[in-house]
Formats: C-alpha cells, structure tokens, sequence
C-alpha cells in the first residue's frame, strides 16, 4: 500500500512541491528531504525540540553530579571517572613515545616524537603509524593472548573501553563496551595484562607511562594546538565525553586545587531508567539484541554501531505494515545488520540522496517506487538527527557546568571531537554545532576535529605527565612520570 498525501487545502500545492523535488533529486541538485506526515507521525518520540533537549541536558547534569560524588558513585549509571589527566599541554611538551590504541574497529601502533616548543601555535608532533584490522577471534578470545608489540620506547596506551584508575598507569576494566567481549580480563588491571604480554614476548625493554581513554586522548591532540580545548568527544563506533573537572568536585580522587580531567562514560546514561520516557520501541529492540542488553543506553541511541540497525528496523516494522514497498519484505530486510550507518550518511549526501537511497533498497532485493525512496530517507534523516541532538544535550550540559565552576555566564571554549560518524555523515557535524549553540547562546564554542587523535593523544598525556613531573622534581627521566599520580 501506498502513501498518500493527505487532502486538504493545500494538497495541490504539496503535490506540486514533491514532484518539484523528486525532479530536483533526480537531477542530483538537492537533498530531498520530503515530510512524509506518516513517518514523522511514526517517529514522533525520535523528533526532540529544544524543551525535551534541555530536559535531557539537565537529567544528565543531575548524573553527573551523582558520579562525582563518593556515596553515589557505587550506585550511578553514569561513573565520572577520573583520569588522572592534570592538566592540558602547553606547548612544551618533548618526548618519543610509542602509542597502541585499541578500541574500535582497528588496532594501531605508532611511533610518535613531540617536539618542544612547537604546541599551541606551530604544531609539532612527527607521527609513523600502521594499522591493524582486528579479527573476531580476538574481539572474543582470551586476553591474556591479544596484545603483542614490537617495539622499544615510553609506552602510552589508549584503550577505548570503561575503567578505574587508581593512577595514569593502571585502568582496572568495568565492562566490555560496543562488540568487545573479550574473556579474562573484566575486572582486571589491563595496563599489568600489557605489561605481562610484554614480557612474555622478551626482547622489549618498555615502560607503560599511561593509559588514556581516546576521549581523553582526542582533547590532548586538539589541547596541543587550542589552549581552550578542555572537552573531548567521541561520537563514532561508540561515544563518550570528557572535560576538565574541578579537582575538590572529585571525591574519589584525593586533593582540592587544581583540574583532572574527568570521563564521564556517558554512553551509560539511561541504564537506571532516567531516559526511558525517551526510548523507543526500536531502541529497545537494539538493545534486547546486542551483546550487552540493559547497558550502553545512550551509547545505543547515538553511535555509529547502531544507527543503521534502527534505520533498519523502523523501514521492517512500516513495510509489514503496509506503508513501504507495498507490503513486500524480504529476508535481506529482516536480516541484521544489511542497513549500516554508512548507508544512512550516503542516503543524506545533498547531491544524490534518492539515489544512494534507491541502490541501498535495491541491494536488499526491493523495488521501492519514488515516495519509497523518500519516506526511507527521510527515515535516515530522523534516526541520525536524533543523534546528534542527544550528543549536542550532553555537550550542553558539560558546558554548563564548567559555567558553574567558573562562575560565569559567558564561556568561550573548545570542544575536541573525534569519530567516523561525526567525520563520515555529512550533515552530522553542522546539525551538532547548530543545536549546541542554540542551547547554549551565551556560551563561544568552536569545534575542532581531532588529528591522529587518539594515539597522538595518549603520547601527548605521557608527554604532559613527564613535562608535570620534570618542574615538580627537577629529574626529567620518564621514570618520575608514575609517581606524580599515586
């Protein structure tokens, strides 16, 4: 069954205007972004104004507040943990440093060498990278069997996943996140496990001086060359943010001056319940099937590793109802997975959406007629935008706290950002910035999009670490790094 414009008043002039459209789409001169009342009226609670937005900014303020705090920390969805990140860079950081970043889609391992003085205004950082796919088995193996480097230098180490630090140089891992589940070390100091792998291969003479969450380490790589930058988010396979927190609103963490950079793990927000008012019945179809149900909530909303399954399943649920494609299913369509988050940006490319569209639906062995292609595209559209409002009403409420802390209403601020979905959609990082500022109009964000960011950041926090302990104790070796932190 079809989908009808519905009659009234202005139907002649709304038929006239969609075949002005689909002319215009099929010319590729402009995205066709149709206002199909059914499916606008089917995806209502994924359509979020400015009053629910400023709703779930301030439900994420009251979550932050509860990580922060030693006797709710235990029981928060959302954990706020520190870093042990001190202080942002400031130009003089020196230092080779090998870098291992373990976390999406990829393993890498670079050699990297920050030279001094050329931070903040030049840009000094000289990078040699290979990268590495990761197999299935190791997404799922043992392990104390995953990790085996091949160099000698200062070891930095991002490690993109939940966990506690005591100290820069150990991270006690709370859960697996995204499509890790790797067996034996939940729970375990992965920094040890490292070393102990390390260690087993011989021939390596190597200290691990840091591990970095990438969040962190994407504000590090944007901080060397943006004294402002003092957020960092990461909207890719998986999502999370970071700031600089006020060291004494950090209970779990000893002394009272100065800032650490804190994680909040915001992917987590939702997990008791504080969003469930917001959740959708596909959002809970997602999460039923993941590998992690109940968890990651947020994360489950907003990142790449989800966004084409809730196309997907929204395009299944209105074609068994009759209103796409006539009726027709096919496997392909029931089959997870078959939508990815790369086809939701190709179906939002300005120049040829209904084509992208078209080639997508077909390759799932459907015939969509025009107002098919538009009603699936206008789907992507909804689904990604829901996206990058949810992340624009966390960036709102990190940014009204550091406002508290600060004690002021203007802020001017730099916000690191990282991640295939924010690099790869293309309208994705316009969307964010617009809604952001619109939240916040007293606030002067600019945004800056990492560069090598997580393994040049993990370097950089090593580098900081080292340039920290070098003016507190005079002895520049990069074994006085570990201590500062303990």
């Amino acid at each position: 069954m079809q989908t009808h414009i519905q009659k009234g008043p202005h139907s002649q002039l709304l038929h006239q205007l969609r075949s002005s459209l689909l002319s215009l789409c099929s010319d590729s001169h402009l995205i066709c972004i149709y206002n199909f009342f059914q499916v606008d009226r089917f995806l209502h609670k994924m359509r979020l104004n400015d009053e629910q937005l400023n709703d779930i900014s301030a439900r994420f303020q009251a979550e932050m507040k509860k990580g922060l705090s030693a006797e709710s920390n235990a029981a928060a969805a959302v954990k706020m943990l520190p870093t042990h990140v001190r202080s942002t860079p400031d130009g003089t950081e020196k230092g080779q440093f090998l870098a291992l970043d373990l976390g999406g889609s990829k393993f890498k391992v670079l050699q990297i060498k920050v030279r001094e003085d050329q931070g903040i205004r030049k840009g000094g950082v000289e990078i040699e990278e290979k990268t590495y796919p990761i197999p299935n088995e190791v997404l799922n193996g043992r392990g104390t069997e995953n990790i085996n480097p091949k160099k000698k230098h200062p070891l930095a180490f991002t490690f993109s996943f939940p966990c506690e630090q005591p100290t820069l140089d150990q991270g006690f891992l709370l859960e697996w996140t995204k499509d890790f589940s790797v067996r034996g070390l939940q729970g375990k100091d992965v920094v040890d496990s490292l070393r102990q792998a390390i260690k087993r291969t011989g021939g390596m003479d190597m200290e691990i001086l840091a591990m970095v969450n990438d969040t962190v380490a994407t504000m590090m790589t944007c901080g060397f060359d943006d004294k402002n930058c003092e957020v960092g988010v990461i909207i890719g396979s998986g999502t999370n943010a970071c700031y600089m927190e006020q060291l004494n609103h950090v209970d779990l963490v000893e002394g009272d001056e100065g800032q650490m950079c804190v994680s909040t793990e915001w992917g987590a927000l939702g997990d008791d319940g504080t969003l469930d008012d917001y959740i959708t019945e596909f959002d809970r179809e997602v999460d039923a099937c993941s590998i992690n149900p109940g968890k990651q909530i947020f994360e489950k909303m907003v990142s790449g590793m989800y966004l084409g399954e809730l196309v997907r399943l929204v395009v299944l649920k209105m074609a068994k109802l009759g209103l796409l494609f006539d009726g027709r299913v096919t496997n392909a369509l029931r089959t997870k997975g078959t939508i990815t988050t790369a086809h939701v940006a190709a179906m939002e490319e300005y120049k040829n959406c209904l084509g992208h569209t078209r080639e997508i639906l077909e390759s799932l062995n459907l015939s969509p007629s025009a107002d098919d292609c538009i009603a699936v595209q206008h789907i992507s559209t909804i689904v990604s935008f829901r996206s990058s409002n949810l992340v624009a009403a966390g960036l709102a409420a990190i940014l009204t706290r550091i406002q508290k802390n600060r004690n002021t209403r203007e802020l001017r601020i730099t916000i690191g950002v990282d991640g295939t979905v924010y690099k790869t959609h293309p309208q994705y990082p316009k969307r964010l910035h617009k809604v952001v500022r619109r939240l916040l109009p007293e606030c002067h964000v600019r945004f800056v999009l990492s560069e090598s960011g997580s393994s040049k950041g993990a370097a950089l926090v090593s580098a900081v670490a080292q340039r920290l302990a070098c003016s507190k104790t005079q002895n520049c070796t990069t074994k006085s790094t570990k201590y500062l932190w303990r």
